[in-house]
């Protein structure tokens, strides 16, 4: 059973990445949350950016216009920047979306300016988890305080420090576990043993068919 959302990565099964594309793809496949990543240009505009924007990007506020026409979707914005993050809440209003909308890339140099400056948005704290043969009792239980401390709803992190011990211990004390980017049927199906909370994927459609045979 199907007991985890499913993310499709900006750039989904074969778009362009932070284009408007990839989020209609997104819509079409059947997945939970679309992911797109947020920077900001020259004049503070939120646009649609994994680097410094060079001009002619997806503005944020079309990106929620679309994202408001997609019945239920939710969206992973994923932070680049937190210049003009106080920007987001109220394009999110505009459109209706705020509800529907959530933070990662959030390392913890950029949570004060989350929290202060954009309160409404909840958020996951990305962290680089250390390798699976380090994963003590100890080790956890510092990165559960960790991510409890910094206000996070769990934790975001790479797919090849993903372990059992660590999805368990997180949601034994009400933590979410998010892991990326998993886009091979046999690291889908490593993952989805593991029993995460999310599972993000530039082929949504292929691990949503995986899950249906």
């Amino acid at each position: 059973m199907k007991t985890f959302t499913v993310t499709a990565h900006t750039g989904c099964m074969g778009t362009k990445p932070n284009s408007i594309d990839s989020i209609l793809k997104g819509c079409e496949s059947g997945t939970d949350i679309i992911e797109f990543d947020l920077n900001f240009d020259n004049n503070g505009t939120p646009v649609l950016s994994h680097d410094a924007p060079k001009g002619g990007e997806v503005t944020l506020d079309e990106a929620f216009a679309v994202l408001a026409k997609c019945n239920g979707l939710k969206a992973n914005v994923d932070v680049k920047s937190v210049e003009a993050i106080e920007k987001v809440a109220p394009l999110a209003k505009k459109h209706n979306v705020l509800d529907r909308i959530f933070y990662t890339g959030v390392h913890e140099g950029f949570v004060e300016a989350v929290k202060t400056r954009s309160p409404e948005v909840n958020y996951y704290l990305n962290v680089n988890v250390a390798s699976k043969w380090k994963q003590t009792d100890k080790y956890l239980q510092s990165l559960l305080r960790k991510v409890k401390d910094n206000g996070a709803l769990g934790i975001n992190f790479n797919k090849n420090k993903a372990t059992k011990r660590l999805v368990n211990t997180f949601r034994k004390n009400g933590l979410l576990v998010s892991i990326w980017t998993v886009d091979t049927k046999r690291m889908m199906k490593k993952i989805i043993s593991l029993s995460p909370d999310n599972i993000t994927t530039r082929h949504p459609d292929e691990l949503i068919d995986l899950l249906n045979k």
